[in-house]
């Protein structure tokens, strides 16, 4: 699958270098300086979670995260998607992680809404543009979702009911 996509990608480049050399290597220039900014976070948040993975036993892990307690997994699991401040590329290939290290589909669901919709850390810039009352209310909102997603998600794969 990776060779279609990287050969489409090259071939799509190709056109763009035929079309307009001067514009095609401008964007390339701009996305390389990207993603040098973007590249030191992107490995310490790697390596931190290679750390944090490699130090948790996997019993305890198994033990919080998986099957056998899903409602304390996900108790742990919605306020910490809530709080956490991490890209989509990093968030998603974690929960697979964590899906081997025996964690559940509901607890990963949860993990990884709560994440991508609730902002604790964002919150502050939010109230500036959109008001206390509909930041708050965006909030609360979203975290009512990512539970029913996660509800729905264990329903759908047996974990509960």
């Amino acid at each position: 699958m990776f060779i279609i996509l990287y050969s489409v990608t090259a071939l799509l480049l190709l056109a763009s270098l035929l079309a307009n050399r001067v514009r095609t290597l401008k964007a390339l220039r701009i996305a390389l300086k990207r993603f040098a900014r973007i590249a030191p976070p992107f490995m310490l948040m790697l390596v931190a979670i290679a750390v944090i993975l490699t130090l948790v036993p996997q019993s305890m892990m198994e033990r919080v995260l998986g099957e056998d307690n899903v409602w304390l997994g996900l108790a742990g699991a919605v306020p910490l998607g809530s709080v956490s401040v991490m890209p989509g590329f990093i968030a998603f290939p974690l929960c697979g992680i964590l899906l081997s290290r025996g964690a559940s589909y509901m607890v990963l669901s949860v993990f990884s809404s709560a994440l991508m919709m609730v902002g604790v850390a964002t919150f502050p810039l939010e109230k500036r543009y959109l008001g206390t009352r509909l930041a708050l209310l965006r909030n609360i909102a979203s975290l009512a979702i990512s539970v029913m997603v996660a509800v729905a998600t264990g329903i759908a794969f047996g974990e509960i009911l």
